[in-house]
């Protein structure tokens, strides 16, 4: 998967919280960013990078969005390591 690619499925995630009213109002409390905010930076990666944690942070729903999308459940995660932040950490 090349970083494009991450992008298009960090906005197919995001274009799904969008359908999900209950999903935007936590992500947009959970981040801090107003509903104009985030539109307007919507295809900022360091924001798709943000979407994908959000997705990946329950289980229940990356499940949701990986049905809806079409996706295995590892492709949101492989695609958030291409993105801004997602760098693997080594601590040694």
């Amino acid at each position: 998967m090349k970083a494009d690619q991450a992008e298009l499925i960090a906005i197919q995630a995001l274009g799904y919280i969008a359908t999900e009213e209950e999903l935007l109002f936590a992500f947009v409390d959970l981040t801090g960013l107003s509903s104009d905010e985030l539109l307007a930076r919507a295809s900022e990666p360091e924001i798709l990078g943000g979407v994908l944690d959000f997705i990946l942070m329950d289980d229940q729903r990356l499940l949701a969005f990986c049905e809806t999308a079409n996706l295995k459940p590892e492709i949101p995660g492989v695609a958030r390591r291409l993105l801004p932040g997602g760098e693997e950490v080594h601590w040694t």
